[in-house]
């Protein structure tokens, strides 16, 4: 008896040392996500200026509409997936497969659709070669699966490939971007990291983890659509109030608001960021050891950091994007305190979703909360621009609203299923 509970001690402690070892990894690369971009951002923003800056963020908007349509939600049902039948090769096999093959199918539809549009509107079609060049980006997330190394919990290879990805990046963007003119390269040189990173995905799942692709059959790939559709309706629910707000702008202002808006708009999602490595090292986690008490340590943890963090950025703000970006962003520094309160909200309601409504099998509260939010803050825009009040201001005030929306949903679910009771 003793030495049965001396094994299961020892298995905890694998997995918690897992836990923390896939935290590492995934902090090492969001460490390299807030460094290489207080490089470049700066340095960008002061050689194209807000206009240039503000047409490569709508382009970017505009491409976030095929990223989420090619990921069709499996970046959660898919490492949910993995998961739960790690050890099974021939079960695995039939997962990547099955995954890959509606990616490249979305994929393709994409391509079709953004070259309709882009050739149907002066709007797209004057700077045609931006889409084109941005359009990259998605194909390098539809060959790379972050969702399998998320399941295997294997998040090393994440922080390696992403690294990779940043770092060509930042390279090209000093050594090839110098004047104005040069903006039409910075798409490119986005869309080249991506996709050498993508294609050294696909080498090491093939390689190291001896992962076959093959042709599957109809029935299995509608099944694999099925079970992952509630999570594409989450996650285009987030993209149309995320990456919505910058098109929108970009639509019915200029293009050097729109710049404005992005400025601040990176900052705050930069922010975000930072979590999004527990997150993920969270979400398998949970799903698989159902450890609450340890979930709730570390969410109290966050939640004590996010508002000292928020209220040190809020007093000094100003002098932050002044430092940063210069003389003459004040308008961002207003959108970034709007911003910094929504953070306030957004942290918790990020805490509560995947990592612990859908661990614990109530995906449906985490789905549903960003599709009514979504369907909120669509007609909080369309009242604002019946209204003709479209400004960067008044889209920031929403993003606060809508996300307060998704919190509360969230914690309903919390606690009419006694979530927080367990353990």
């Amino acid at each position: 008896m003793q030495l049965t509970n001396i094994i299961k001690k020892l298995k905890k402690d694998r997995d918690k040392r897992k836990l923390l070892e896939n935290f590492i990894s995934l902090s090492i690369l969001q460490s390299v996500n807030y460094i290489l971009p207080l490089v470049t951002l700066p340095y960008l923003v002061r050689v194209l200026g807000p206009e240039k800056f503000g047409l490569i963020a709508f382009a970017q908007s505009f491409m976030q509409y095929f990223v989420v349509l090619t990921d069709f939600g499996f970046n959660l049902s898919a490492t949910r997936e993995v998961a739960i039948h790690r050890d099974n090769k021939e079960k695995l096999s039939e997962i990547f497969s099955s995954v890959m093959t509606i990616k490249f199918v979305l994929l393709m539809i994409s391509f079709m659709i953004m070259s309709i549009i882009v050739f149907s509107f002066e709007k797209f079609r004057k700077d045609w070669l931006i889409f084109y060049f941005t359009f990259g980006v998605v194909v390098g997330q539809v060959i790379f699966p972050v969702w399998f190394f998320q399941g295997m919990e294997k998040m090393k290879y994440i922080t390696f490939l992403n690294v990779t990805a940043k770092l060509i990046f930042t390279l090209l963007i000093f050594v090839l971007i110098h004047k104005v003119s040069d903006y039409i390269f910075v798409p490119l040189i986005n869309s080249f990291g991506f996709l050498v990173s993508g294609f050294l995905a696909i080498w090491i799942i093939t390689k190291d983890f001896k992962i076959k692709f093959y042709i599957i059959n109809k029935n299995t790939l509608i099944k694999y659509l099925k079970s992952s559709f509630q999570f594409f309706l989450s996650r285009v629910s987030v993209s149309l109030y995320t990456s919505t707000n910058t098109f929108i702008l970009g639509l019915f202002t200029t293009e050097k608001e729109v710049g404005y808006y992005s400025i601040a708009e990176r900052l705050y999602l930069a922010l975000q960021q930072f979590y999004h490595p527990l997150v993920n090292a969270l979400y398998p986690y949970v799903a698989h050891k159902k450890n609450i008490r340890l979930f709730k340590n570390i969410f109290k943890a966050c939640i004590f950091t996010n508002i000292i963090f928020v209220s040190i950025l809020f007093i000094f703000s100003n002098k932050l994007i002044e430092l940063i970006f210069g003389i003459g962003f004040e308008p961002s520094a207003i959108i970034f305190k709007i911003f910094l309160l929504s953070n306030l909200v957004v942290v918790p309601s990020i805490l509560l979703g995947y990592p612990f409504l859908a661990a614990l099998g109530f995906a449906n509260y985490a789905n549903i909360s960003v599709i009514l939010g979504s369907f909120f803050h669509l007609l909080g825009l369309a009242i604002l621009l019946f209204l003709n009040m479209i400004n960067i201001y008044s889209v920031a005030f929403m993003v606060i609203i809508t996300e307060t929306l998704v919190f509360i949903i969230r914690l309903y679910g919390i606690i009419k299923h006694k979530l927080w009771r367990l353990n």
